[in-house]
Parts: structure tokens; sequence; C-alpha cells
């Protein structure tokens, strides 16, 4: 029994001088903790020796954990790196956030990262603590760190990329994702945002791209097929934009605007019954209804069903009247059933309905599509595909005399 005291008071006295120079050294009072804990396990022991007391199991327990075990603990921490500091302040930030309190979290960090600036998990909470804050290019820099300090932190290099793009940095945004990309091909928010990146900078081709190849690892991705569609329509490849509009349709029965945009392709190659189905699917959308009966009454009229014609866009008014109402005066196509045509007396009071639900991207490719329907009413398929032609090498020009305009404009910067 007093050998295994001596022992005991041997290891524990030689780890407690150990923690408190390694206290000194670091000049680190959180080792103070440590020490503390250490000191009562010690006290146990000689209150054993000195006094003679028989400590039960339980005490016995306390005191090897309290003298050895916690300290032994730390140490090994410590050799993976993971240190008393560093692991203290990260647990404080995690339950301050926890209970909503993001300026003690980030206090904690700060304070962490000034004696360990190199602190990946601080630099990446901070971050995003910033970004849920509002504090944009803190944040950027904040996983900029996190990203240096771990390479394959992918998530981080996807937020920067997203918050360069929310800060209207598009190019910069573009070109960290290519970058991304190429390190994890199959990222799929990544995929996503470089794709809408790309369409609206109107890199139609660039975004087919990317999104072709984000296929080949989640081909049923209904974003995928459907963006894919918008990409193809603007690039008037209307083949290959009905094939990715039906793939998305068939993965989502629900998107509407899926059969609105067949809807309108069918319309172009003069398919009319396959428009008629898909308008009428469409029009179970709120947002697409009043646009599909007035499709649905243009079509009635190429057909010669006058009565029928009536009925949808008397639908179509009743839904969304101002807008439609526009449409239809606009159009000659309705002047032999204009007479019986219900235009509403308060026309001027009426509000247009916006298409809250479509998206920039959305409402561009569907008045893309209905501008080239009603071009190609009058057209054969021979002048379709001369028209689809002449479309791209004008879009090609445009691009050549907004290249030219920017170097220019450098230039002159210069």
């Amino acid at each position: 029994m007093l050998l295994e005291q001596l022992i005991f008071t041997f290891i524990s006295f030689a780890v407690f001088v150990y923690m408190f120079f390694r206290m000194i050294r670091n000049n680190d009072t959180t080792y103070v903790a440590v020490l503390v804990v250490q000191a009562i396990g010690i006290a146990l022991n000689f209150m054993e020796v000195l006094f003679g007391i028989k400590l039960n199991m339980l005490f016995l327990i306390i005191k090897y954990v309290l003298a050895i075990l916690v300290p032994i603990i730390v140490i090994i921490l410590e050799k993976r790196e993971v240190y008393l500091f560093e692991m203290i302040n990260i647990t404080k930030a995690k339950i301050y956030i926890m209970f909503g309190n993001t300026k003690e979290a980030k206090q904690a960090l700060l304070s962490l990262l000034e004696k360990n600036k190199n602190c990946y998990k601080a630099h990446k909470m901070l971050a995003q603590i910033y970004e849920k804050e509002g504090g944009m290019r803190k944040a950027i820099d904040e996983y900029v760190q996190a990203v240096d300090l771990n390479k394959n932190d992918y998530d981080s290099y996807y937020k920067v990329a997203e918050l360069l793009n929310d800060l209207d940095k598009k190019e910069d945004a573009a070109q960290m994702l290519f970058s991304l990309l190429n390190k994890k091909p199959e990222m799929y928010d990544a995929t996503i945002l470089l794709g809408e990146i790309l369409i609206q900078k109107e890199m139609y081709k660039e975004a087919a791209n990317v999104y072709n190849e984000a296929l080949r690892y989640n081909p049923m991705s209904y974003d995928l097929n459907y963006n894919l569609g918008i990409a193809y329509t603007m690039l008037n490849d209307f083949q290959s934009a009905k094939i990715c509009y039906e793939k998305a349709a068939e993965i989502n029965s629900l998107a509407y605007n899926t059969k609105y945009s067949l809807a309108q392709i069918a319309l172009i190659y003069k398919d009319l019954e396959e428009a008629k189905k898909r308008f009428l699917e469409a029009t179970e959308e709120e947002e697409l209804s009043a646009d599909g009966y007035y499709e649905l009454s243009k079509i009635s009229l190429i057909e010669g069903k006058k009565d029928i014609a009536i009925k949808y866009i008397n639908l179509a008014i009743d839904i969304n009247s101002k807008k439609i109402v526009e449409k239809v005066k606009k159009d000659p196509i309705f002047i032999p059933i204009m007479a019986k045509i219900s235009i509403p007396f308060n026309l001027e009071e009426n509000i247009e309905k916006e298409d809250k639900k479509l998206e920039e991207k959305e409402i561009k490719a569907k008045g893309h599509l209905e501008e080239m329907a009603e071009i190609t009413r009058h057209l054969g398929y021979n002048d379709i595909n001369l028209l689809n032609k002449n479309k791209k090498e004008k879009r090609e020009v445009t691009k050549k005399n907004k290249e030219d305009r920017e170097i220019e404009q450098k230039e002159i910067q210069d």
C-alpha cells in the first residue's frame, strides 16, 4: 500500500510540474484549471498518507482521474495538436452560438486566433458568424484563411464563390467555381451556381457544357436538366432543349414551367396537338394559367375554332386582364373575335400580376420561346432552321462587338 502511494506521489508530482512549466512556457492561464484539478487529486492522496484516512474505491478512482488521468489526456491531445486553450475556446464559442450570443462567441474565437492564428476551426466558425450577420467581406476573408489551412475544405471554397456572387463579383465567383469543379466535379451546388452565373452573363454555350458535365454525376437532377434546357433554348437548339425539358418533366411531374416550354417548342415545330396538351397542363400552375389560356386561344384561331378561342381568351383575361388585353391588342390574330372578347371597363385600375414564382432566367427563356413561336408561325421548317442559323450569327456578332467595346473602355481608362 505504501509503495503504491509513493509511486502515485512521484508520478502525480512529476505530471504537475510538467503542466506548470507548460503554462509558463506557453503563457497560457488555461492550464490553471488543469493544475487545480491535479491539486485536488494530490490532496486526496496526502490525506490518505498523512492522516491515515482510508479512501473507499470511489475516492481512489477520483484521485487517480484528477491527479494523473486528466493531465495525461491533455498532454495526448496536445501531441495530436488539439490544444487545451483551443479546445476550451471552441467549446465556449459553440455554447454561445447555441444560445444566440454571437458577440461572446466572436470574442472567444478572436482570443483563440490571437494565440494561434492557424486555427482552422476558429477561422471557419468566425466566417459563419460574419456571414449570418451580413458581414460578407469579413466572412470571405475568414473562409479564405480556412481554405488556406485545409485545402480539402470544399464547402468553404464554395462559400467564398457564393459570397463573391452576392457582392456582384461574378467574374471572380465564376473563376473560383471553375477551379473548385476541377478539383471536385461532382459538387452539385457549385455546378448550379456556376451555371446561373454563366446564364446571367449570356454565356449559354459555356453553361450548357457545365450542366452536361454535371449530369454525369447527377443524371436525375431536375434542376440540371431544366437549366440545361434553358441554355439550349437561348442557343436556339430547340430539339436538345425539348429532350432536357421532357427529362425534367419526367423527374418532376408538377413542374408546369417545363410543360409550358415544351408547348412553345411544339408550336415552333407546328405540332398543334402536342402544344395544346402541354398548354392545358401548364394552366394548372397559377403563374402560367393566363399565358396558357392565351396561347390555347391562338391555337384555336389557327384551327378555325372561334368559339373555343373566345372561351380561352376570356378565361385568360379573367386571370390577368391587364397583361392579356395588352397582348391581344398587339396581335392581329384576334381581330376576327375582338368584338366578343370581354375587356373590363376599369382596365387601368387592374394591377398586372407578376410572375413571382418564375426566376429571371425562366422569364427570359419563356419570352424567347414565345417570340420564336410567333416568328415561326408563318414559316416553314426550312425557314425555321435558317432563322436559327441567323440568330446564332447575330448573337456571335453582338458578343464580338461587346468585347471590342470593353477593350476600348479599358484602353481609355489606362
